[in-house]
């Protein structure tokens, strides 16, 4: 058998299936195809021995990425930020429809995106469709083409171009996404509850987070979980900032209503007491919250209420920031984290007590669930073999200029973190960021 493996990879700590363990990998034709005890004599043309301070992941698998490509390819494009995936361990990215132009809301858009990416993509990607108002008829055909489902905002996006739905729209549009049995994923705040909330100009960051209040986001989540029960549909909550609505989660999945819930490194990482006035790089929609609120996040992953961890990139170039006036209400809303999201998390959660077992699920497993991405997210035979060796013990100072994201923007620079991607792989090869790039494009049903 051994003449037969393309790779073997043996190590001290594998976060496999069922926990941390020693084991020996082989790999053939991009797929796992072997896991043995360490002490297996498996050979292949080339074997890496992992060291004691080395650990072998899955590779992560991000769900929400904004890659803004075509159309704004000077905030992000697929060359930056998948090469900002692999250095941070990411394997495979699903990109958000907006805000490239056009969005991906019919089939000639998403086959634009998808000619744009294929010759630059070094981590495998795939793409989610959109939602937006009269679009209805174009939701089976972007499935049959292969979207791994549908977002939607329920207030202005903040691009023109990706307009929301109001609660009639979302109605109309789930009924249709659950006649094929799809999916919607959903930016939860409510557009009434911001219009009435307090104004979001100016540098005082408190001030900006009343007018993001939780409560905008309690409701928005309470209307979709309703949809969900009387239409049935798979749904899905956006980057959750709101620890309130974790307990309507939980009912609702009781209740039988098919919903999951992520959120996102800056959530569990930062918090609103430390924002400086003017620090517009940490603006984000919904936004940092109080510390408290932080720690009943950790809660509910504790709990499994929320499913997945994903970074939400949503970079924009430097002067969209309004560093010169440092106003919130002005400045782009988006953290900027593709590279830096498995160190982030780990951070904070062994902080906590967690394992690299707890980031294995909710940072590769499942956000390959939730997208259907049936061959990634775990290190298990028959799945690709896609691989992050971590060091959880060793640690860096974030250095934004060091960054592979297109512009050098981030709330995380400066800031310790541990954890070091040595290395990434892809099907059983290292990705290599200075060579050509051998990333796939993915499709529902066939990933």
């Amino acid at each position: 058998m051994g003449r037969d493996l393309d790779l073997v990879i043996r190590a001290q700590r594998v976060v496999a299936r069922h926990g941390e363990v020693a084991r020996c990998i082989g790999v053939r034709d991009g797929k796992i195809v072997a896991i043995e005890p360490i002490t297996s004599d498996l050979d292949a043309p080339e074997v890496l021995e992992l060291g004691p301070d080395e650990v072998l992941m899955p590779g992560v698998v991000d769900s929400h990425v904004h890659v803004n490509d075509p159309g704004r390819t000077e905030w992000e494009g697929f060359s930056s930020a998948t090469r900002a995936a692999a250095a941070g361990g990411v394997t495979t990215i699903v990109d958000m429809p907006l805000n490239s132009i056009p969005p991906t809301c019919d089939v000639p858009a998403l086959e634009l995106k998808r000619k744009t990416a294929e010759s630059q993509a070094f981590v495998d990607v795939g793409f989610w469709g959109g939602a937006i108002p009269g679009n209805v008829p174009e939701l089976r055909a972007l499935h049959d083409a292969g979207v791994f489902g549908f977002k939607c905002f329920l207030l202005h996006s903040g691009v023109d171009e990706f307009p929301h739905l109001d609660p009639e729209q979302l109605e109309e549009a789930m009924r249709e996404i659950q006649s094929f049995d799809g999916l919607m994923i959903v930016h939860a705040e409510d557009t009434h509850a911001i219009e009435r909330a307090p104004d979001p100009h100016g540098e005082t960051y408190e001030d900006f987070l009343h007018s993001r209040p939780r409560g905008a986001e309690n409701l928005a989540v309470a209307q979709v979980i309703e949809l969900a029960r009387w239409t049935g549909c798979r749904v899905h909550i956006l980057h959750v900032s709101s620890s309130d609505v974790l307990a309507m989660l939980a009912s609702a999945r009781r209740d039988g209503v098919k919903i999951t819930a992520e959120t996102c490194p800056h959530y569990l990482t930062f918090s609103a007491e430390e924002i400086p006035d003017g620090a517009t790089q940490y603006k984000c929609c919904p936004p940092i919250r109080e510390a408290a609120n932080r720690e009943l996040l950790w809660q509910g992953l504790r709990d499994g209420v929320i499913d997945l961890v994903v970074s939400d990139h949503s970079p924009s170039t430097p002067d969209l920031k309004c560093f010169d006036t440092g106003d919130f209400g002005v400045a782009w809303g988006g953290i900027s984290s593709l590279q830096l999201g498995l160190s982030a998390v780990w951070t904070e959660a062994r902080r906590r007590g967690f394992t690299l077992v707890d980031i294995a699920r909710w940072m590769s497993q499942a956000p390959a669930v939730q997208a259907g991405l049936r061959g990634k997210g775990r290190i298990d035979l028959g799945y690709d073999a896609d691989f992050c060796v971590f060091a959880p013990d060793d640690a860096f100072v974030v250095d934004v200029a060091k960054l592979h994201h297109k512009n050098a923007v981030t709330p995380y620079h400066g800031r310790p973190l541990a954890g070091v991607v040595r290395s990434t792989w892809l099907r059983g090869e290292r990705i290599d960021i200075d060579a050509a790039p051998k990333g796939r494009l993915l499709t529902r049903g066939g990933a």
